[in-house]
């Protein structure tokens, strides 16, 4: 990592090519998330559903990733990427929750990842239980501060590891699809068509996919990877490019991973799985050396996952402070250039959600869906400020061509992130709120040292509904009318 702001531009000689970043990208995506698709798609669907949802969030996911192509093009000085887009169109407190909301989204998908590796190796060490043992609190700590003091040697040395990472990890993925396509057996296929005890209605099909839309946007959750680096690429262009040949690598897996799941086995065992799920319904194909394989495959694909989301995590935190955005301390680095007080910050917040875990029913289930619902609306901000710009017209005078276009993925982007915080579901937007609600503390902050107005009218109403919402979900949080 350089020392330059993200004011500067980026060298043209020393930044990331195109296949770093679309490594990135893919190594976002690319977790725990793949290996629990069919447990997780089980237990919500049938085949007729899965293919509706892999359609819904390939079309949304795929417009998202053409926003922030086009966002990276037309505001090429925005750095941050979600951070970036969110101020610009919506002003400064909107902007600072949602590089906030992005940052805790981060951190919960890395305390997933660990809860994810625990309950993986605790097949063979029960002792991890599922990832949510003392022991395995231990163990995943020990993990947190020894990534967090590899990541302070400095990004481009943690990025080359996860380009190498990447690699690695999608071998097991891909022979888990091979595997499946030959013992794919059409009769058990046809069986696992209809999910729901065999009620093929519309409105149960309805209920089946968006029973499974928070599991689709979890894997997806990186596709701006790309875009959250751009200060770091040698070519501007390559942003958008990585973003898009990321999505679509992905994509391909991940319903690939899916569909043929229901091919081998009865949906109902599927869903009852042990996570995760792709171990044992490799086993029953193979034996037990496929739920060895996996398991390595996922150790290694989780851990690279937590790499470039660290990263990530102490880049969205470190971009806004040293803009002014966040307190000054946060934009501090060490000698290797590593910023290292965002790192720090973000080490805590997983070893707080770590503890947190411990209390929870499904520490897997929770970590995932408040991953998920946190990071709804950044998603949702970026995609309205592209929807945004294309109607104004803003940054099309010099290149008007695309614009109908950009304002068409505008509007799809836009409608699909609305359709997704309403199919997540009340409680865990509640719950969300309270951890977006403590973030306003930062932003006092940083505005005082900035010696600016705290809230403009529109801002402090903005702050009240925020408060409003995070009392509501700590109180029924209390009399457990929400329970994580």
């Amino acid at each position: 990592m350089s020392t330059t702001t993200s004011e500067q531009a980026p060298s043209t000689t020393a930044g990331m090519s195109l296949p770093t970043l679309t490594a990135m990208v893919v190594g976002s995506m690319i977790g725990a998330g793949v290996f629990s698709l069919p447990a997780r798609f089980g237990t919500e669907a049938g085949v007729y559903a899965a293919v509706i949802a892999w359609l819904i969030a390939g079309v949304g996911m795929l417009m998202l990733a053409f926003v922030f192509q086009t966002l990276a093009v037309r505001k090429p000085r925005l750095d941050a990427g979600i951070f970036a887009y969110a101020k610009a169109g919506f002003g400064d407190y909107i902007g600072f929750n949602s590089a906030f909301g992005y940052w805790a989204s981060a951190c919960a998908g890395n305390t997933f990842y660990w809860v994810f590796i625990m309950t993986t190796v605790g097949k063979l060490w029960p002792a991890l239980g599922k990832g949510d043992t003392i022991l395995a609190t231990v163990l995943s700590t020990f993990g947190v501060w020894l990534f967090a003091g590899l990541i302070a040697r400095g990004v481009r040395d943690a990025a080359a590891i996860n380009k190498i990472v990447t690699v690695a990890k999608v071998v097991p993925i891909l022979v888990f699809i091979v595997v499946l396509v030959f013992a794919l057996d059409p009769g058990t296929f046809a069986d696992n068509v209809v999910g729901g005890g065999g009620d093929n209605s519309l409105s149960a099909i309805y209920d089946q996919v968006t029973g499974v839309m928070v599991i689709t946007v979890f894997v997806f959750l990186g596709i701006e990877g790309a875009s959250v680096y751009s200060r770091y690429a040698r070519r501007r262009q390559d942003v958008g490019r990585a973003t898009v040949l990321g999505f679509v690598s992905v994509l391909c897996v991940f319903a690939s991973v899916t569909i043929l799941s229901y091919g081998v086995m009865p949906r109902e065992e599927i869903g009852d799985l042990r996570q995760p799920s792709m171990a044992p319904l490799l086993a029953h194909v193979v034996g037990d050396w496929g739920s060895a394989f996996i398991s390595v495959g996922v150790v290694v694909s989780v851990l690279g996952a937590y790499l470039a989301w660290t990263l990530m995590a102490a880049e969205v935190l470190y971009a806004p402070a040293v803009a002014g955005d966040m307190p000054r301390f946060l934009a501090r680095q060490n000698a290797a250039g590593a910023p290292f007080a965002a790192l720090l910050l973000s080490s805590l917040l997983v070893q707080v959600l770590l503890v947190v875990a411990l209390f929870s029913e499904s520490a897997l289930d929770f970590l995932l869906d408040l991953c998920t619902s946190l990071s709804l609306i950044p998603y949702f901000l970026a995609a309205a400020y592209a929807l945004k710009i294309a109607l104004s017209g803003e940054s099309y005078d010099e290149r008007p061509e695309g614009r109908r276009r950009e304002l068409a993925v505008g509007v799809i982007a836009t409608l699909y992130t609305l359709f997704l915080l309403y199919a997540a579901g009340l409680e865990f937007l509640l719950v969300s709120c309270i951890v977006y609600a403590p973030g306003t503390i930062l932003y006092v902050i940083a505005r005082r040292e900035n010696r600016a107005r705290i809230f403009t009218p529109v801002e402090l109403v903005v702050c009240a509904g925020l408060m409003v919402a995070a009392v509501a979900g700590i109180v029924l949080l209390a009399n457990q009318t929400i329970t994580i």
